[in-house]
């Protein structure tokens, strides 16, 4: 399986000690995108200082003018209400969901925990319909529990 191909990748580019943390979460971006057919857009989005929104952090896919996201909004604004995995077969059976792109099918955003507080998340559009498994969440959970390690 793909992603115990990559757990190592990311534990390596966690401990790299050359990098900064944003060229870290760049390179995890970078990784998963590429390795993972049905991940065409991969991000993390982080709480923005005391504001009840989100804030863009690196990404790679289409450019987004999602930059900002209040909380509740979307997808990725109900996961840092809920602080609880939220996997979207179909972003067109959501009425609270923000498109980025008319070819984003589904979505899935894990939240990452510094010390029990939802800091952020990692968002992952695919332009395929109903792709997420169970493994993927798994996945998604382990790469967030290592990028908490830097942040």
């Amino acid at each position: 399986m793909i992603f115990d191909t990559l757990k190592p990748q990311v534990e390596t580019i966690i401990s790299t000690t050359t990098t900064t943390t944003d060229e870290k979460l760049l390179s995890i971006c970078e990784l998963l995108e590429t390795h993972v057919e049905y991940y065409n857009w991969v991000g993390f989005y982080f709480k923005n200082g005391d504001k009840n929104e989100l804030k863009l952090g690196p990404y790679v896919g289409a450019p987004t003018d999602h930059t900002i996201i209040p909380f509740g909004k979307g997808i990725c604004g109900q996961v840092a209400v809920s602080n609880e995995n939220f996997v979207v077969p179909d972003v067109s059976a959501q009425d609270n969901y923000i498109a980025c792109s008319i070819t984003v099918k589904a979505e899935i955003v894990i939240p990452i925990f510094v010390n029990g507080e939802n800091i952020g998340q990692i968002d992952i559009d695919s332009n395929t319909p109903d792709p997420f498994s169970e493994a993927d969440e798994r996945f998604l959970e382990f790469v967030c529990q290592k990028v908490a390690t830097i942040l």
